[in-house]
């Protein structure tokens, strides 16, 4: 079986990069679409126990908006940063992060 990483192991390249640029690349320019400051917007990739953890960090008062009512939201940017992992080929995770 290929690895679409070129050799990484759990998602992480050699350089200690998370190998996941599809995924973080779509959550990206879901979670931006959605706040009102999309320039706080960051991305934090996290090797965790085989899948990638990525946090998602949002400016102050953003938090909710990307939650949405009863989590609907986050559940459905969960669902399709998911699909998009499969395309890097490793399991993805997103974690929404409050500073």
């Amino acid at each position: 079986m290929s690895n679409e990483l070129d050799g990484a192991e759990d998602g992480v390249d050699a350089g200690n990069q998370v190998a996941a640029p599809t995924a973080t690349a779509v959550l990206e320019h879901v979670v931006r679409s959605i706040v009102d400051d999309a320039e706080a917007v960051r991305v934090e990739g996290i090797p965790s126990k085989g899948r990638i953890k990525l946090q998602v960090k949002v400016g102050p008062g953003d938090l909710g908006r990307v939650i949405g009512r009863r989590g609907r939201t986050a559940q459905s940017i969960r669902t399709v940063v998911r699909a998009a992992g499969t395309r890097d080929g490793v399991e993805v995770d997103v974690d929404f992060v409050d500073d």
